[in-house]
């Protein structure tokens, strides 16, 4: 009997997370828009000279610091378990249209 209350809750738990899968493209597709938004005026601000090395070099930056900050996002997105919101970033296109996702 005891054993069934245990699973019983314990799947009860984990109706209540959310999609992995779906949180981890929402978050990765969450960084990348907002990280090249900022990027892309900075390199728009560089001499012509200047930008495909800087290009390069963010783009190091950019997997790097993605690939810190994923695991802490898809882990918050599980627990919202807000599906409405991580379809919304999952199919933004623009870092304007990912910002009104998390309004």
């Amino acid at each position: 009997m005891r054993r069934a209350v245990v699973f019983t809750v314990l799947a009860l738990l984990a109706a209540c997370k959310g999609d992995r899968q779906k949180c981890e493209t929402a978050c990765r597709n969450y960084g990348t828009l907002m990280y090249w938004d900022v990027v892309d005026k900075e390199l728009a601000e560089l001499p012509a000279d200047q930008r495909e090395a800087t290009r390069k070099k963010k783009l190091a930056e950019f997997s790097s610091q993605l690939e810190n900050g994923v695991d802490t996002c898809v882990s918050q997105c599980e627990s919202a378990n807000n599906e409405k919101q991580t379809a919304c970033m999952i199919g933004a296109k623009t870092a304007a249209e990912v910002k009104k996702c998390t309004e």
